[in-house]
């Protein structure tokens, strides 16, 4: 049979036709890789991720603050106690968390007929999972929600250092008149019957209802109204709350501070039966403030 005759153009084309189809198939996949190299090396490389929090690590809670500290904020006036019983009452009772690495707290309670006085520490470590957002700037806007949820007036400034006794600790206006204020100056902190209490009233009694701190719109001193404190971590507040139940009243007193990328909720109140005789503001929120500054300082170290 006759061969058929071979047509070298054609073949040129066809050969063509293949290379620039091989090219076009490399060319794609070569520019497919750049692009997702560059949404994750190239955005990276342009924009760092921002800095980590401080601390990646959390204390114990129960054993931050001194003893000493606790013994004058728990005061159990003339009651003795036993080994047993003080190991159990200043140890205090740890909160269950599932990851002590972001969260840590602790109690203690302290009953007498004096009164009772509950003292609690929360210690939250934040962690950013956004590579724009730094652990800190994390940690400020959970302070900044928990400020705005207390209703803290903005702006301001902190009440003078604990050390240093306010004008209204001594003279009367708002919540000090009538508080059997010159009965807790001499007795706070020293372990004796905690001011407001039956034990204490050689001053003249005042009703719950007529005091300031009871009314978020009353005008409150300086020294003793929720307020910003500017001497505390990296940005701190103060809450003072007076409630009054069937079974008694009681003052809350919260501080919160934020350094770094932890923030640190303690809460301070002393409850009362006896209705008309009110915990003292400035002596628990001295204490308070007193023990969120030891607190500050041991974090820092």
């Amino acid at each position: 049979m006759p061969r058929k005759p071979f047509v070298p153009g054609a073949a040129l084309v066809v050969a063509a036709a293949l290379a620039a189809g091989l090219t076009a198939c490399t060319g794609g996949s070569s520019t497919g890789d750049e692009a997702g190299d560059a949404k994750s090396g190239g955005t990276a490389s342009s924009s760092p991720a921002a800095e980590p929090g401080r601390y990646q690590t959390l204390p114990e809670a129960c054993g931050l603050p001194a003893r000493g500290t606790l013994r004058g904020m728990l005061p159990g006036g003339d009651q003795r106690l036993s080994r047993a019983e003080a190991k159990k009452i200043f140890d205090g009772q740890p909160d269950i968390t599932y990851d002590t690495d972001r969260r840590v707290g602790c109690r203690w309670t302290r009953e007498t007929t004096a009164g009772t006085r509950h003292l609690s520490l929360d210690i939250q470590r934040v962690v950013s999972y956004d590579a724009a957002v730094s652990d800190d700037d994390k940690a400020q806007g959970i302070y900044d929600s928990k400020e705005l949820a207390a209703q803290i007036p903005p702006g301001g400034s902190g009440s003078p250092s604990p050390t240093t006794p306010s004008p209204s600790a001594t003279k009367g206006k708002g919540e000090s008149k009538g508080e059997g204020t010159t009965t807790n100056s001499s007795t706070g902190g020293k372990g004796k019957a905690p001011s407001g209490s039956p034990s204490g009233a050689s001053g003249p009694s005042t009703d719950p209802s007529a005091d300031p701190s009871a009314d978020p719109s009353a005008d409150l001193s300086d020294s003793t109204a929720p307020r910003v404190l500017d001497d505390l971590g990296d940005a701190a507040f103060l809450n003072d709350k007076l409630v009054t139940a069937d079974s008694g009243v009681h003052r809350d007193v919260t501080v919160v501070f934020r350094t770094s990328n932890v923030i640190v909720t303690l809460t301070y109140d002393q409850w009362s039966t006896d209705k008309t005789m009110l915990p003292d503001s400035q002596e628990l929120q001295d204490k308070a403030r007193s023990l969120a500054g030891e607190l500050s300082e041991s974090l820092s170290e």
